[in-house]
């Protein structure tokens, strides 16, 4: 569910992970032109199997359940409240270790340029 104005928003993550169970993306952030969010959800053993990301830094944040990131061949636990930095350039991929597992990935939109007043390519 998500609640708020032009000005800002709230979402209740752990709420939409229950309500919208499934694999993959089960939310995007539509609005604004800079910032990405994306809600995602895995069965247990279900992920994103290993790619190269050259865009654009991420952040996983841990909704529920627990899993991995693994990011050029180190894993990091998944869980709740922990977040795993992604570097861009880096070979990335997510497993999930329960039946339940959820993260909220968040990056700049790509195409866009990380400084002001440069051209994107």
């Amino acid at each position: 569910m998500t609640v708020g104005s032009a000005a800002g928003r709230t979402v209740d993550l752990a709420g939409m992970t229950l309500a919208e169970r499934g694999l993959g993306v089960v939310w995007t952030q539509e609005e604004g032109e800079d910032l990405n969010a994306n809600l995602v959800g895995f069965e247990a053993g279900e992920g994103v199997g290993i790619h190269a990301n050259d865009e654009v830094d991420v952040l996983f944040l841990g909704v529920s359940g627990t899993g991995t990131v693994v990011v050029n061949g180190e894993k990091f636990v998944l869980e709740p409240g922990r977040m795993v930095y992604v570097p861009n350039g880096c070979l990335r991929a997510s497993r999930s270790g329960s039946g339940e597992f959820a993260y909220l990935t968040v990056h700049r939109r790509r195409g866009r340029c990380a400084s002001p007043g440069l051209k994107s390519l």
